[in-house]
């Protein structure tokens, strides 16, 4: 289905790695998956993990400032008009939270999931819907506070109010960071929790007190910038500095 306002973008994936990978769990070859998305938006997470996982796959940019997230085509995809979606074969999924974990569990081998039925496992599940439903929640407040208020100054309030939220919350990051003292928000290894944080996190570099500004969580961005599956995303979405 193609929604008014979605521009194919180009076919993305590694040969080799990739059609393995696409075999996913079950061994099968299944359809290329499409990823809706818009540059720099929730949307950056599963096309982060999408380049790890060197899957081949089409980008199909939503011309959001067109208004096509609100089209009647794109509103059949997903009826909350929010980008991303994710198409693979007869599945129509959104939910960032989601569609990374379905990318994970579809490609095990790729290790960017701890096993089912741990304890990490457990602790992925809370980051993932600790990220969206309270620290991505906070973000849109800031930055749609105009959905909260009316009159100008009532709208300042909301976005001070909701700014600060946001720092302490991602005080929460760094301090699990602090904790560990590893590399990555799990411990040692890298998973998908660091790439839908990694986005939230860059949301913050307006901020009077941005992410970036955090000791723990600077090395941390430092790191993701430095992996070469964010930085094809980068290049692919064509975004513009301040990275982070």
């Amino acid at each position: 289905m193609r929604a008014r306002g979605v521009t194919d973008v180009r076919i993305r994936g590694r040969a080799g790695r990739g059609d393995n990978a696409r075999a996913g769990r079950s061994g099968r070859k299944l359809s290329m998956i499409e990823l809706h998305y818009y540059p720099g938006n929730a949307s950056m997470a599963p096309h982060m993990v999408l380049e790890e996982l060197g899957v081949p796959h089409a980008l199909k940019r939503v011309e959001r400032d067109r208004g096509a997230h609100k089209s009647p085509e794109y509103l059949r995809l997903n009826p909350n008009g929010l980008i991303p979606v994710l198409v693979d074969g007869d599945l129509v999924l959104y939910e960032t939270a989601a569609i990374c974990l379905y990318l994970t569990d579809m490609h095990p081998q790729a290790g960017l999931a701890p096993p089912l039925a741990t304890p990490q496992r457990a602790h992925l599940y809370k980051w993932l819907m600790w990220m969206t439903n309270t620290l991505q929640s906070a973000l849109i407040v800031y930055f749609y506070p105009e959905r909260w208020a009316v009159d100008e100054a009532a709208v300042r309030q909301v976005r001070q109010h909701a700014e600060a939220k946001v720092d302490g919350l991602v005080d929460q990051l760094d301090a699990e960071l602090a904790r560990h003292g590893q590399p990555w928000l799990l411990g040692e290894r890298y998973s998908v929790a660091d790439a839908y944080a990694f986005v939230l996190c860059r949301w913050t570099r307006g901020f009077a007190r941005p992410a970036r500004s955090l000791p723990h969580l600077r090395p941390w961005l430092e790191r993701m910038l430095a992996r070469p599956a964010v930085q094809r995303a980068f290049a692919t979405e064509q975004l513009a500095p301040p990275w982070v």
